[in-house]
């Protein structure tokens, strides 16, 4: 079955380019054209910054090492015969629209505001050898046309050569201005190596944004000059934890490949590894997990006592100022309330000041969040938050939905934008078994395994961004994904994960 639906697959493969996400506008020829074998890249204005290019040593270093073949019968020997005429592109021009000004580097396009970030690109390679252009507004712009351009070359006995000439890309952006992955480094530590690579796969497919969840109840693997405790009492060891070099060698490895890092520290839940360094902060912490958790160890911050909430409020600050996103998540996810309710010295400070549990919320909220407003941060919560604690938050507040896509209009219609990362379209480890040890089928919370087509069959729901004047802007985003065709998804998504 599997040698079958491989000849099937392969069949179908020449009639579509696994360019990645695929661009707004695409204008694709039917002619081969060669790489030549002194391909540069070169630019059309004055002083480009270190970091674009070194970007463009990488895709010519990148396209050369590739070594991908055609996905069809016989990997592009059909396509052999016409080397022989075919024309070979010997450049490649890098140019901005507007170049009166100095350059800013990539990395500093990269951080900037959501609102303001410039991705676009035009691309445009003819057929008959003459150089070929990316322009854009901005470097952010020419590293994505770099990206595409990446994506466009096949490999038959030694010769690179596209079989698309002449392709026009005209003014190609970005559907939606947050494009993420999210990697959890707190319950399966990570080397840096490691987060490197998934990176560089990140950049070839234009995700913008690196979700570092990096503690969790579990362990407390970053090193914080201000809180040396937290990291020496609660990483795994010595050698799973990150120092701050190494995160920003990270932010700056992203940054240069068009990649904003999203810091999460999730409090006040998910935080029993701080009672590993400061017991007296934690409620509940060493209880039982399955009375008092989600998963083990038990353990969340006590929101009632205001030393704990400034000591937040310095954590996060220590780790924000050091990271030029403008944005930071604080989690706020899957409070345990029976722990809440069985600690006394929450349920004291409670009685004292005659205030709800939702009530310290909002002030431990108000505390942590106000410390990374005055950073320039824009806070990032998970649902809950909005939908289950109802907690008072600026109106900038950005909310991911990550239970269930059913929750997004609830969280937009209360007037905040969303990351839609529902867990029954987007979590990547459903289906991979259980870890807890407590099930007896072995499943997983998130069972069944999310295939690509799960994933992508965005025409069995709707993405809803922003509030607009009052209403509910709906987007139906199977036009924007290119994937009404399931079949033609399904070769590009085979020759891209081959590529990659």
């Amino acid at each position: 079955m599997l040698v079958s639906t491989t000849v099937l697959l392969l069949s179908l493969a020449p009639s579509c380019l696994s360019i990645w996400p695929i661009p707004r506008s695409l204008d694709l020829g039917d002619q081969i054209l060669k790489l030549s074998d002194s391909f540069d890249i070169t630019f059309g204005f004055a002083s480009p910054p270190q970091d674009l290019l070194d970007a463009a040593t990488r895709t010519r270093n990148n396209i050369r090492s590739d070594q991908l073949g055609r996905l069809i019968v016989g990997r592009g020997s059909s396509d052999s015969d016409l080397f022989g005429t075919a024309s070979a592109l010997s450049n490649l021009v890098l140019d901005l629209k507007n170049n009166d000004s100095a350059a800013r580097p990539i990395k500093v396009e990269a951080v900037a505001a959501l609102s303001v970030r410039d991705e676009a690109y035009s691309l445009s390679i003819p057929a008959d050898g003459s150089p070929g252009t990316v322009t854009a507004n901005t470097t952010l712009g020419l590293l994505r046309g770099l990206s595409t351009f990446e994506q466009l070359w096949y490999t038959f006995e030694g010769i690179i050569y596209t079989s698309y000439a002449p392709l026009n890309i005209f003014n190609d952006s970005p559907a939606y201005p947050y494009r993420g992955v999210m990697i959890d480094t707190a319950r399966n530590f990570f080397q840096v190596s490691d987060i490197k690579r998934t990176l560089d796969a990140m950049y070839l497919v234009k995700s913008n944004t690196f979700h570092w969840h990096i503690t969790d109840s579990q362990s407390w693997p970053i090193q914080i000059l201000e809180f040396p405790e937290l990291a020496r009492a609660g990483a795994y060891s010595t050698n799973q934890s990150y120092t701050p070099n190494d995160i920003q060698d990270v932010v700056t490895y992203a940054a240069e490949r068009g990649i904003d890092v999203l810091m999460e520290i999730d409090t006040p839940g998910h935080t029993s590894i701080v009672g590993a360094s400061h017991p007296e902060y934690v409620a509940c912490f060493l209880s039982d997990w399955i009375t008092f958790a989600g998963e083990p160890p038990a353990g969340q911050l006590r929101i009632t006592n205001m030393t704990v909430a400034n000591f937040t409020a310095n954590v996060l600050g220590a780790i924000a100022k050091t990271l030029p996103s403008t944005l930071f998540s604080t989690g706020g996810d899957e409070l345990d309330m029976p722990c809440y309710a069985a600690d006394e010295a929450t349920q004291k400070t409670l009685k004292e000041t005659g205030k709800t549990l939702f009530d310290a919320l909002d002030d431990f909220t108000a505390t942590t969040h106000g410390a990374l407003h005055a950073l320039g941060k824009t806070t990032v919560v998970w649902e809950e938050m909005v939908l289950e604690y109802n907690t008072t938050l600026r109106n900038d507040t950005i909310i991911m939905v990550w239970i269930s896509s059913n929750d997004a209009a609830a969280v937009v219609e209360k007037g905040f934008r969303i990351v839609h990362a529902p867990s029954d379209y987007f979590y990547l480890d459903c289906g991979a078994g259980g870890w807890i040890g407590n099930n007896p089928t072995g499943n997983s919370w998130c069972d069944p395994f999310k295939t690509w087509q799960q994933s992508w069959e965005v025409w069995t729901f709707t993405l809803l961004l922003y509030p607009a004047t009052g209403n509910l802007r709906l987007i139906q985003a199977n036009n924007y994904f290119g994937l009404s065709n399931l079949g033609q998804g399904s070769i590009r998504t085979l020759e891209h994960q081959t590529r990659i």
